[in-house]
């Protein structure tokens, strides 16, 4: 067998293939150096922005900080809400070695409820564990100092202070004012809707009621926030920047606390409510409500108990100033007065017999008068001034409630009187098309007689009727009511020019000197029904009173308050103006099955005219 002769190696083929490899190899590192250069220079050039911002985003936190709320002043520059700092009890959880012992501890110092200290743990559970939370709200002094002393005990426990709206008259003036308190979801939804949730991202409290709501815009201000560096665990290391808040707007109202602390004072237990005008602009000098409740309870959060004590059958929740509907009573005959000349259905001079009734033709039923013999013979101004119901249920019969409805409507009954609160209700100024819609019933003769002394159907706000005198005495001159009269924004007073609605305006003005001078009658004359009220004051006023049924009474029957329930007893109504000659102010009282709104009234002018003796007319006569 042949012996196989060795190979002989090609060492240049072998370079040359090894060569041709490594230009491969080569040529591939190069295109990875080329791609890994491309990405750093993507990276680092053409999206620095995007992940400079990214990173900003992880390191740069934006803090949102509340503006101070705005503060509320009478016409005399008396402080009625303020901003007063609450202190707080408020531990860093991650900051506490051993957080129950520690709970225990401070709680022989302060007193914390087990309430409080449930809600603490609940509340740590669902926050990170550096950030504050507060374990017992508005400590007062006392716990202050007590915790104070024995901080250095404590790590992780601190007192915090904060700014909390502070209502110094109490209930003295909630349902004018309102009240703050915490937002709840409905409040926030739409604050998104309105693209106002910004705005609020510090801020824990917002009106509910009253100018507090009416005003929220003005009194809340502008949110304000501070750029901070933080960590990765999301702590803060350094303040890098800050946008300070712009508070909010102060309010000077039109309200004299002084007149409103009369009116409370008053009314005492009695329901009812009072509201007292500026018959030269609208300005509402007074408005208070009976029995009120002190609106501070809402501002840190009602107790279930105390909200509870508010839902009584005395219902202090409702603004009876605003919202209470009530026959308007004898107190709009001075109105019906003036219809009843303007259409000619009465003249100044004519009169007719009262014998104590009215019927309507070929009808059994009488309308009885309150002076069950009657008033004899009655013309205009006895009418008013003696309150005369026959001569208004005649006049009433004549004109038709259509004419009725139509006239009253321009003095506002039956819709909003355009104060600024949105608490408030048109009542109800019946009228055919009215009934047709509420009771799917005709309009009958019968309803038209009650509605011509303020009763039937008809109710109205104590607001509206204090209008509707403010246009009478004004000679049709129409100054809706309002609250605010001067917004203070950093250095600027802003006046609030309130804008007159349309005149009512008459086919002959005299007739608003008839209404006038009978009412004046009211006051001066002694067959007036308001005559002995207002013997030997130093200004001269005028004024209505008037008296409202709540139950029926039969025919053949006396009105005996001391037989019927309290709550079915009479309500009393009464509207003045003083001085006579150049009214300053407007005054309607009413008075839930009670009396004596006149003496109240005189209360209410006895104070303004004390405290303004500069609006006494010159020419007064006592």
């Amino acid at each position: 067998m042949l012996k196989q002769r060795p190979t002989i190696r090609d060492h240049s083929a072998e370079a040359n293939l090894f060569a041709r490899r490594a230009f491969v190899g080569f040529i591939f590192i190069l295109a990875l150096i080329a791609i890994l250069l491309s990405n750093l220079y993507k990276i680092q050039v053409d999206d620095h922005q995007n992940y400079q911002t990214r990173s900003n985003d992880n390191r740069i936190k934006v803090i949102p900080i509340a503006p101070n709320r705005g503060l509320i002043y009478d016409r005399n520059g008396v402080l009625l809400a303020e901003n007063k700092p609450v202190y707080n009890l408020e531990v860093i959880p991650e900051d506490v070695a051993d957080l129950p012992l520690s709970l225990e501890q401070v709680s022989k110092i302060i007193t914390i409820s087990e309430q409080e200290k449930t809600d603490f743990l609940d509340d740590i559970k669902h926050t990170r564990r550096f950030k504050s939370q507060v374990l017992k709200a508005r400590l007062d002094e006392t716990e202050v100092a007590k915790f104070s002393v024995n901080q250095h005990k404590f790590p992780g426990f601190s007192i915090e202070a904060r700014l909390a709206r502070y209502y110094p008259f109490g209930d003295t003036l909630t349902h004018a004012l309102g009240y703050v308190a915490k937002l709840n979801r409905k409040e926030l939804n739409k604050l998104t809707q309105e693209d106002q949730a910004t705005n609020y991202r510090a801020t824990h409290d917002i009106g509910k009621l009253g100018i507090e709501k009416y005003y929220e815009e003005l009194l809340h201000g502008q949110v304000g926030s501070q750029h901070v560096e933080v960590n990765n665990r999301g702590r803060v290391i350094r303040t890098l920047s800050m946008l300070p808040p712009q508070p909010g707007s102060d309010l000077v109202l039109t309200l004299d606390i002084g007149l409103q602390q009369i009116a409370q004072h008053a009314l005492k237990d009695m329901r009812g409510a009072i509201v007292v005008m500026d018959a030269k602009d609208g300005g509402v000098l007074a408005l208070y409500s009976n029995p009120s409740y002190d609106p501070n309870l809402f501002v840190h959060g009602i107790s279930s108990k105390n909200y509870k004590a508010l839902l009584n059958p005395d219902r202090p929740l409702i603004n009876r100033a605003t919202q209470g509907r009530y026959a308007p009573a004898s107190t709009v005959k001075p109105h019906m007065a003036i219809l009843a000349l303007e259409e000619n259905i009465v003249s100044e001079s004519t009169s007719m017999w009262d014998p104590g009734f009215f019927q309507i033709p070929n009808v059994e039923h009488k309308w009885r008068d309150w002076k069950r013999w009657g008033h004899g013979h009655v013309d205009v101004y006895k009418a008013i001034e003696e309150s005369c119901d026959t001569y208004f249920y005649d006049a009433a019969y004549r004109l038709g409630i259509t004419k009725i409805s139509n006239f009253m409507s321009r003095f506002g009954f039956g819709e909003l009187s355009g104060i600024d609160i949105h608490e408030e209700t048109t009542a109800i100024l019946p009228s055919k098309e009215w009934k047709e819609n509420r009771f799917k019933e005709s309009w009958w003769r019968g309803d038209t007689i009650s509605v011509g002394i303020g009763q039937g159907y008809w109710t109205a706000t104590p607001i509206q009727i204090a209008n509707a005198t403010n246009i009478l005495v004004n000679r049709g001159i129409n100054h809706p009511p309002h609250l605010v009269q001067v917004v203070k924004k950093d250095n600027d007073i802003i006046q609030i020019n309130n804008e007159e609605k349309p005149p009512v305006i008459l086919k002959n003005p005299h007739h608003w000197q008839i209404a006038l001078d009978a009412m004046h009658n009211t006051v001066k004359k002694v067959s007036g029904t308001a005559h002995k009220a207002f013997k030997g004051t130093n200004y001269d006023s005028a004024g209505k009173t008037g008296t409202a049924q709540i139950v029926s009474i039969a025919q053949g029957e006396r009105y005996n308050a001391d037989a019927l329930k309290e709550r079915q007893r009479d309500n009393t109504i009464y509207i003045g103006f003083a001085p006579y000659s150049d009214p300053k102010i407007v005054v309607s009282v009413i008075l839930e099955n009670n009396h004596g709104g006149v003496q109240i009234a005189r209360q209410l002018m006895d104070y303004y005219f004390a405290a303004n003796p500069v609006n006494l007319a010159r020419n007064n006569t006592p």
